[in-house]
């Protein structure tokens, strides 16, 4: 892509989109983010411009919007779309399906409407692994079937993919990149942006960093009783900067391509909950109290991404270990023991 293209980032403000705007900007794109802060703080955004020297365009505002996002892209000429935007908490989900279609469902159509209307046709989706279900095997390839999602999370990315592949088929102007994420962990090196989830995390290493400053009492480890190497669930944790590349990565694939592509994001290497407390004991010299719960009802034993089709397609792989993981996720829990709000 030509340099000083704008790029529109929904849900820019958020932990995976401010870490993708840094990413953007150092490699001299134009960002334009458009957030409602629903889970997510201007704050991030301010340091961004820090941590860069460069100035984000900013708009408080909703995906749903119709009338918003036609102005949007009417008023500013954006060459490709990288979508955030989107409610992500697997337990709230089940509580509230009805926000979670009209955010997530809802939200990109009326987003892929307005950028049609505008001739702009490229964008990059924010899906996740858990399009997978339970699968039958290790590594998770693409080509693996998807459905039997167990929460509305789930299904309402499955149904935003299936979406976009039937949009795609219809016209073939639109390129697609599906990114379907394994779990994004750590900060950006500086310390200055990071994690900040509302109330009690719902991820476990924002959870672990939460007891190690004093936020949270001790850490529940839900089942030890896994056939894996110690008992716990094994997840493919990747750092959020390498996540971010990765939608680089896919803006350059899909400036010269057509069609709905679809990738992992995630390293192929699998740890266990205990592997990762000890890592962040390490990294941070903090006790991590914890206690072992009955296993939570829909969780399975182990998940990790076969990565060789980013690699291979996108040129784009993993770096940053685990301990790196930790290392920033501390540097930035505790400088911010609360978040944006510190």
């Amino acid at each position: 892509m030509q340099q000083k293209n704008t790029i529109l980032v929904t849900g820019g403000a958020g932990y995976i989109g401010s870490h993708t705007c840094i990413e953007l900007l150092n490699a001299d794109f134009n960002v334009l983010v458009v957030d409602n802060l629903d889970n997510s703080s201007e704050e991030s955004l301010k340091r961004v411009e820090r941590i860069t020297g460069k100035a984000v365009k900013f708009i408080q505002g909703d995906v749903r919007d119709k009338a918003l996002m036609a102005t949007i892209f009417s008023e500013n000429t954006i060459a490709a779309t990288i979508h955030f935007a989107g409610l992500k908490a697997v337990g709230e989900s089940v509580a509230k399906p009805i926000a979670y279609y009209q955010n997530n469902v809802q939200g990109t159509l009326t987003l892929v409407d307005a950028m049609r209307d505008a001739g702009v046709f490229k964008l990059v989706f924010s899906s996740s692994a858990t399009v997978y279900g339970d699968p039958a095997s290790l590594p998770i390839r693409e080509d693996f079937p998807v459905g039997g999602t167990t929460n509305p999370y789930g299904t309402s990315k499955l149904m935003v993919e299936m979406m976009l592949q039937d949009i795609a088929k219809s016209d073939e102007r639109f390129a697609f990149a599906i990114l379907r994420y394994f779990n994004p962990v750590g900060a950006h090196e500086s310390g200055l942006i990071g994690e900040d989830p509302n109330g009690i995390p719902n991820n476990l290493l924002p959870f672990i960093s939460q007891v190690a400053v004093g936020k949270l009492k001790q850490l529940a480890v839900f089942g030890d009783d896994y056939d894996t190497v110690d008992g716990t669930g094994v997840r493919d944790y990747i750092h959020v900067v390498d996540l971010a590349l990765g939608h680089l990565k896919a803006l350059d694939k899909i400036a010269a391509e057509t069609g709905a592509l679809v990738y992992n994001l995630g390293t192929g290497n699998g740890y266990s909950v205990l592997q990762m407390v000890n890592a962040f004991i390490k990294a941070s010299d903090q006790a991590i109290p914890y206690a072992v719960s009955p296993r939570r009802p829909g969780d399975i034993a182990a998940c990790y991404a076969a990565p060789e089709k980013a690699l291979s397609e996108l040129g784009w792989q993993a770096e940053r270990g685990i301990d790196v993981m930790m290392q920033d996720t501390w540097r930035w829990q505790s400088n911010n023991p609360n978040g944006y709000k510190s």
